[in-house]
């Protein structure tokens, strides 16, 4: 393992059922303190299994999975991650506020304590005067919002994130893209990110790791060099669309047919169907 990785993968493979479907083969990859790395690639190729595998929601079939320098299971015992999923899972019979405490409560924290944290989290993701509101009168991208608020709320040092914006429409997916990047910058986590976008993986990523078909495996790693902090122009930039091609041609070498991306919109048509 690399010293400075927060997460290392060596020889990682799952399969599933009495079968044996092979979801993902042979993965090696370590992510860095910091990084923002995405997980892309064609439907079914096991990226969503890949970041439950990191986050010990699966366990793998073979293979070693260290996070902070313990085994997956210990980090997640130890509270190292935070996760997001598409939906953003609140309860509607808890205040925003609330739903932002809640690992807080989980965790033993006095109501002192919990409320500054909780005002903290309003403020990073722009949430503020809505700390009383209940999820339901909140549009999904501000649910989005609360649901990352809540899962940086003990300051984990990893976020793992599964196509949390994939059912937004599009200028509200680039609108909470930036901030994001805002967010990340400010809070100091690495995250992984899954995403079918390409356009997506490329604006937010500081590598994008490109999978190929079931079974998965790293079939590239795309460093991308965009500068930060990046905003609507870095999308118009020559060196965004010489990135959006990049990795939409790994994809095609990896086994992701042509007609699977709209052209000039670098997004994968298809859905993710974790095996």
């Amino acid at each position: 393992m690399s010293e400075q990785a927060v997460v290392s993968l060596r020889n990682v493979t799952k399969s599933f059922g009495a079968g044996g479907v092979t979801a993902l083969q042979s993965i090696d990859l370590d992510v860095r303190p910091g990084e923002f790395v995405s997980l892309i690639g064609p439907s079914g190729c096991g990226k969503s299994t890949l970041l439950r595998v990191v986050g010990d929601l699966v366990e793998p079939s073979s293979g070693e999975v260290i996070v902070n320098g313990k085994s997956a299971r210990q980090a997640r015992r130890d509270r190292d991650y935070g996760i997001v999923f598409q939906d953003a899972v609140l309860y509607d019979w808890r205040t925003v506020e609330k739903n932002i405490a809640l690992p807080l409560e989980l965790l033993g924290w006095d109501k002192g304590r919990q409320t500054e944290r909780v005002r903290e989290l309003l403020e990073l993701v722009e949430l503020q005067g809505f700390g009383s509101h209940r999820p339901w009168q909140l549009s999904g991208g501000m649910q989005q919002r609360v649901s990352i608020a809540r899962a940086l709320s003990f300051a984990p040092a990893l976020l793992l994130m599964d196509e949390p914006f994939g059912a937004l429409d599009e200028m509200t997916r680039e609108r909470l893209n930036s901030e994001l990047l805002r967010i990340w910058q400010a809070s100091g986590s690495t995250v992984i990110f899954v995403t079918h976008s390409i356009s997506e993986a490329v604006f937010l990523s500081t590598r994008t790791v490109v999978m190929s078909r079931r079974p998965g495996r790293i079939a590239a790693i795309v460093d991308v060099d965009l500068a930060q902090p990046r905003n609507a122009d870095t999308r118009e930039e020559p060196r965004f669309f010489e990135l959006v091609t990049e990795v939409r041609d790994r994809l095609r070498e990896g086994g992701l047919d042509e007609e699977s991306t709209a052209p000039g919109e670098g997004e994968l048509v298809v859905s993710e169907e974790t095996p």
